[in-house]
């Protein structure tokens, strides 16, 4: 088996079927299994999944395991020597998968390739980076993600990079199981920096190929919940700093946090039972930690 896509659903019954659907009609010509691990989804997802697409692998959660979580159980339980991970809200494109292959089988020094991510109106997301603090990502956010946008409209040529994001991303699986896979302390959120932060610790080359293109909604399942999954966004980015960035970026953050969590009372979504609930949560972000001796 040459490749294995590995996709996490959690009820995201609105995309994954245009998803499936594009790779049967777009899916590469070299031996490859596709596996959806289910976390516990109550949309009727995993009954369309089981119904309508059989020759696909679904894998049942009894609970929502995390992104993070239920790809390591997908890789664990696939046998490609290619592992393709890829978000619901992504539809594949002819011949992208092919190319993000042909990348990896020509150079073993890469332990992981991603293609251009492209919005519903055309645009290009900024799907990659390089260092990941917080000035940093306030740079990127505020100045390089618009240069950035603009620039890969025409850009075809390929680059290394510091990290990509796992919405599609191809891991060789040696890569992938020498550093561990994905860190399960990042439930949502940061993982696919985490992971692409250790594989160029351990020598290995990310490549990022703008002439390969993919669809990608973005969002398809956390937008229903907004605050909550800025929230889990937050818990994952004062994770990823505590790992990576224990200083100055750290101690920027945390300050940062404590005016977020005022802004988000101003607003009111700190009101009703939820956000009670969401107010405890971001207490405990903000909490200082104890001196460690």
């Amino acid at each position: 088996m040459e490749l294995s896509v590995i996709l996490v659903n959690y009820n995201d019954r609105n995309h994954i079927e245009a998803c499936l659907s594009s790779l049967r009609e777009n899916g590469p010509s070299v031996e490859h299994e596709i596996i959806v691990v289910d976390n516990a989804s109550t949309d009727g997802s995993r009954e369309l999944i089981a119904h309508s697409f059989r020759s696909v692998r679904l894998i049942a959660s009894a609970e929502n395991a995390g992104f993070s979580r239920a790809n390591n159980i997908g890789a664990k339980e696939s046998r490609g020597e290619f592992l393709l991970f890829l978000n619901t809200d992504t539809v594949v494109t002819p011949g992208s998968i092919g190319a993000l292959l042909d990348h990896l089988g020509a150079d073993p020094s890469i332990g992981a390739a991603g293609p251009a991510l492209l919005r519903k109106d055309g645009t290009v997301q900024v799907s990659f980076g390089n260092k990941v603090n917080f000035p940093a990502q306030l740079w990127q956010k505020l100045f390089l993600n618009p240069h950035y946008g603009r620039l890969l409209k025409k850009s075809a040529g390929t680059r290394s990079v510091g990290w990509l994001s796992a919405a599609c991303l191809l891991c060789r699986r040696k890569a992938f199981e020498q550093v561990g896979g994905f860190d399960e302390n990042f439930f949502i959120y940061f993982e696919d920096i985490d992971l692409c932060f250790r594989l160029r610790a351990a020598g290995w080359k990310l490549v990022y190929l703008p002439g390969t293109r993919i669809c990608h909604e973005g969002g398809a399942t956390t937008a229903p919940r907004r605050d909550f999954s800025r929230y889990q966004y937050r818990r994952s980015q004062l994770s990823f700093y505590r790992k990576h960035s224990p200083g100055m970026s750290l101690s920027l953050f945390r300050a940062f946090l404590k005016v977020n969590r005022a802004l988000l009372f101003v607003r009111g979504a700190f009101r009703g039972d939820d956000g009670a609930r969401l107010r405890r949560l971001y207490r405990e972000l903000t909490r200082k930690e104890p001196e460690r001796g």
